[in-house]
């Protein structure tokens, strides 16, 4: 008996790996899913150091984890947070490592509120927080800066209404011109650069910063954080004019005075030239007459010092020893003359005897005795003229020691009342007087806080 034959038609299993199942539902959702938008809220969101973003969106029953790496994320107008709703575009696929199917994100909005409103508000808010708005940081404009930097652009009306008012309130001002673009891709990195150029140089005293008025969109480059950090950093003062009196960015908050238009921010930097001649010449016109008054002042406490008992003592002591001077001139005259007489005597009785002698010798003895008188005569004048000179000497050192005005200069002072009158004793005068201290140089006005009765020498 032949033996049976069976047959199994049944079909081979097909078993996958993880992997392979991992990569069979990745291809599929891929090529099912390779373009989509996804609404929802914003959840467990957090920034990896790498730059990317990853988050979960969810709705009222379901949710979708997604990422959104580092080359897309610089390219978002604002930073997604917990709690917003955003609308979010992407493709699907499959993160092999947890086997969770993922949203792969490469462009995102708000849902709701404009990209750029609401980075506007977020920047705002983070500046805020670190105190970049604080008036207490605000720098003061120089009241008559020598250079005026603008930072914009150079084809705008913009520069050309600012230089039209410059030169119309003051027509030699220094004016050194950045330019900019001021809207579009790399705005924002040249204004920063212009800042820090002038900031660099210290080529400036105060800078414009800004352009004319424009969409939100136009004006962005003024809402980026590096043109604020640029304005926050900068040493020079720095006003922002940018767009129309509605219009605020960001760099008006950060920026030492905010100008509503860029005409106004040409007014605000400087005064009218005539303003600052008016002004000199009112200072001038008070400074002259405060002089006066000093001068007037002074003369008057001049006369008053002159008729002053102390120095009019002291002009009669001068007096009294100029006249001694002359007193002894004229005693030293005397001597002088009655020597000489004396002399012309002796000569005389000496030439009675000449017929009783030799004459040649006779006159030989008397020309020795007149010159020995004679030698003597001058010593004793020399010596006289010395001894007088000598006491002028004294007399003048006497005077100069016992001047007040040089016992003030060694550190001493007269002290007056309010009437005039030389304070001897602390018990003249009470506490909340005012005295006048008269010194080698000057004179100073004080008031009585403190006194103590002192032992008198």
């Amino acid at each position: 008996m032949m033996g049976q034959v069976t047959f199994d038609f049944q079909p081979q299993k097909k078993i996958y790996s993880v992997s392979e199942l991992s990569l069979e539902i990745k291809g599929l959702l891929e090529k099912r899913f390779p373009d989509v938008w996804v609404t929802g809220e914003v959840s467990n969101f957090r920034g990896a150091t790498s730059g990317h973003l990853y988050f979960t969106l969810k709705d009222a029953s379901a949710q979708i984890r997604a990422v959104c790496f580092g080359n897309q994320a610089r390219y978002l107008k604002f930073k997604p947070e917990d709690g917003i709703s955003v609308i979010a575009h992407g493709h699907l696929s499959v993160y092999a490592a947890r086997g969770e199917y993922q949203l792969y994100v490469d462009y995102l909005e708000p849902a709701g509120l404009g990209a750029l409103q609401l980075a506007f508000e977020q920047l705002k808010q983070k500046l805020a927080a670190e105190g970049l708005f604080e008036a207490a940081r605000k720098k003061a404009l120089p009241v008559l800066p020598r250079t005026i930097g603008i930072v914009t652009s150079p084809t705008g009306a913009v520069i050309r209404d600012i230089l039209r008012i410059l030169k119309r309130r003051f027509r030699n001002m220094n004016v050194t011109l950045y330019p900019v673009k001021v809207q579009g891709e790399g705005a924002a990195e040249e204004i920063a650069a212009g800042i820090e150029y002038f900031n660099k140089h210290r080529a400036a005293d105060v800078l414009i910063v800004g352009r004319g008025g424009g969409s939100l969109e136009d004006l962005w480059a003024f809402n980026e954080e590096t043109v604020a950090r640029a304005i926050a950093a900068s040493k020079i003062p720095v006003i922002s004019a940018v767009g129309h009196e509605t219009d605020f960015t960001i760099a008006d908050f950060v920026a030492d005075l905010r100008a509503p238009t860029p005409s106004a921010a040409a007014e605000l930097v400087v005064h009218r030239k005539q303003d600052f001649i008016d002004e000199l010449r009112e200072r001038a016109r008070r400074m002259v007459h405060a002089l006066r008054l000093k001068l007037s002042d002074a003369r008057r406490q001049l006369t008053a010092l002159r008729m002053h008992p102390v120095f009019q003592t002291m002009r009669n002591r001068v007096g009294e020893g100029a006249q001694r001077v002359d007193d002894g001139v004229v005693e030293l005259n005397r001597l002088v003359q009655q020597k000489l007489a004396a002399s012309r005597a002796a000569w005389i009785h000496s030439s009675a005897g000449l017929v009783r002698f030799d004459f040649r010798k006779l006159l030989r003895l008397k020309r020795a005795e007149r010159d020995a008188r004679a030698v003597k005569l001058q010593s004793e004048f020399a010596r006289l003229l010395t001894a007088r000179r000598n006491r002028l000497v004294q007399f003048d050192a006497l005077l100069k020691e016992r001047s007040p005005l040089t016992i003030l200069t060694r550190g001493y002072s007269i002290t007056r009342d309010a009437q005039g009158h030389i304070v001897r004793d602390a018990a003249h005068v009470a506490i909340g007087d005012d005295l006048s201290i008269r010194l080698a140089r000057g004179e100073l006005g004080a008031t009585v806080t403190r006194k103590s009765q002192g032992r008198t020498a």
